[in-house]
Formats: structure tokens, C-alpha cells, sequence
């Protein structure tokens, strides 16, 4: 849903976090307007995660402000943030294992009161993801690694947020299954009008997917632009989609040392 011209929903502003002494992420700035894609892409240990922990309230900014729909929420506890409208579907799922499935997407609406709109969003899930219906008694802990993807990201959607922060949902899945939940996230976004920002290392796919991309490089923004340019950047075609070119002397451009232009 590609909307350049709306208003941006959520803003930070020359963000720094950090892990004990470390520097996670270091002056980040970056906006998400209403009813986009926004990716963040980058390689292990860039800083990814960490955005969207800082976000979601998981994390403390040690620097810096982020605001959702023109407030500050940095600093606010986690639960203060899903209540405003923004949801985090964590790396690895983290789904409680224990629980079924059923239960799994109850507690996505624990902060809710209203049984009808609970009951609706949980039928629509099951739109979204039709085999967690057939699963709704089993426990989570014994769902495939795709369905329990699948039911993290309806987890989150049973609060009904305006923003859905996904960290990595392509993670250790096949690519059939990367397909079918890139396909539902997009869906999500289009039918709902959910705005999204999404984490991956799959850059082909994120930036497919995507109307707006940011790349991170040891916790630093170092390009942004629409998706489309993105794609076609050399710099990305080389050093996340392993599309190398040929140099004038024989030597390839991944050899020589990174410039980010």
C-alpha cells in the first residue's frame, strides 16, 4: 500500500541503544508513514533487532526520541505501547509453548475488553492462517517452525494494531513457506491497513515486498530510498542479493572494500 504522501506514523530521531557498554544502534533516524512496508535490512549483529526492541519498549534509548502518531512513547513500559497501537512479533516466534494455539491467540488480546471484536478478529485470523483453526486445541510448543510463525504474527494482530513490528518472519523457514507468509503479510497490509515494519535478511524478498527500505550497517543508516530504486542499486544487488559484476580488469566489485554512495 504505497502511500509517500501520508503522514508518518512512527518517527525516531538520532536513536541510540546500547547492550551493557555496547553501542547497538548508533543515531538512528528513520520514519514509517501510515499504510506502508517498511524494511530494514542489514547483516547479523547490524542493529536490526535492537530497532525494533527500542521500539516496542523492550529496550531503553539511551539517546534520542521516537514518536507513534506525534507522541513520545520512549521510555514507556511495553504494554503501555500495544495499548496505543503497536504490536512486535519477535525473532524466533516466541510463542508460549505450552499453551494451544487457542489460548496462544487469546493472550494477543489480554489487553482488550471487548468479547465481540475479540471473537471477529479471531475468525479472521483463521482466514489468514486456516490451518491454525485445524490446530486450535494442540499445543504451540508442537507446531511446525512455519506455524508457529504464522501464529506469532496473529498473535499480534489479535490486538489490533496500527503498526505490526515483524522481526525476521522468514527466518528458518523453507521458501515455499517464506512465499505463503510474505503473500499474508502483504494482505495484512492492504486489507487492513495495518502499516508495518519489517526487519529481514532477506533482502530480495523484503524490498519486494516493501514500499520504503533502510540499510543498517553496524548499527548506522548508511542508504534509504523507495524499494523499487533499492532493488536497483548496485551497492545492494552486490552485497545482499549476490548479484556481482564484473570489473574492468577482471576484478569483481564485492573484492574491493565497501563504499556506501
Amino acid at each position: 500500500m504505497n502511500r509517500p504522501d501520508a503522514p508518518v506514523i512512527l518517527s525516531l530521531r538520532n536513536v541510540e541503544t546500547f547492550y551493557g557498554p555496547i553501542m547497538a544502534i548508533r543515531g538512528v533516524s528513520l520514519d514509517v508513514r501510515e499504510g506502508q512496508i517498511v524494511t530494514v535490512l542489514g547483516a547479523n549483529g547490524a542493529g536490526k533487532t535492537t530497532i525494533l526492541k527500542t521500539v516496542s519498549g523492550i529496550m531503553d534509548p539511551q539517546k534520542g526520541t521516537i514518536a507513534y502518531r506525534d507522541k513520545r512513547i520512549d521510555g514507556l513500559d511495553p504494554a503501555k505501547i500495544v495499548r496505543l497501537g503497536v504490536s512486535h512479533v519477535p525473532e524466533g516466534r516466541e510463542v508460549f509453548p505450552t499453551l494451544s494455539v487457542g489460548d496462544n491467540l487469546r493472550m494477543g488480546a489480554y489487553l482488550r475488553n471487548d468479547r465481540k471484536g475479540v471473537a471477529e478478529d479471531l475468525e479472521l485470523v483463521y482466514t489468514y492462517f486456516p490451518v491454525l483453526k485445524t490446530r486450535m486445541h494442540q499445543q504451540a510448543g508442537q507446531l511446525s517452525g512455519g506455524e508457529q510463525q504464522m501464529l506469532a504474527i496473529s498473535r499480534a494482530l489479535m490486538a489490533r494494531p496500527r503498526v505490526l513490528l515483524l522481526d525476521e518472519p522468514s527466518l528458518g523457514l523453507s521458501p515455499r513457506l517464506v512465499k505463503e507468509i510474505f503473500a499474508i503479510i502483504r494482505r495484512i497490509n492492504e486489507e487492513r491497513g495495518v502499516t508495518i515494519l519489517l526487519v529481514e535478511q532477506n533482502a530480495n524478498m523484503a524490498l519486494q515486498l516493501s514500499d520504503y527500505g533502510y540499510v543498517l550497517e553496524v548499527g548506522r543508516i548508511v542508504m534509504e530510498g523507495d524499494s523499487t530504486r533499492l532493488l536497483e542499486n548496485e551497492d545492494i544487488r552486490e552485497f545482499y542479493l549476490g548479484m556481482k559484476e564484473q570489473g574492468a580488469r577482471g576484478k569483481r566489485r564485492w573484492k574491493k572494500r565497501k563504499v556506501w554512495r
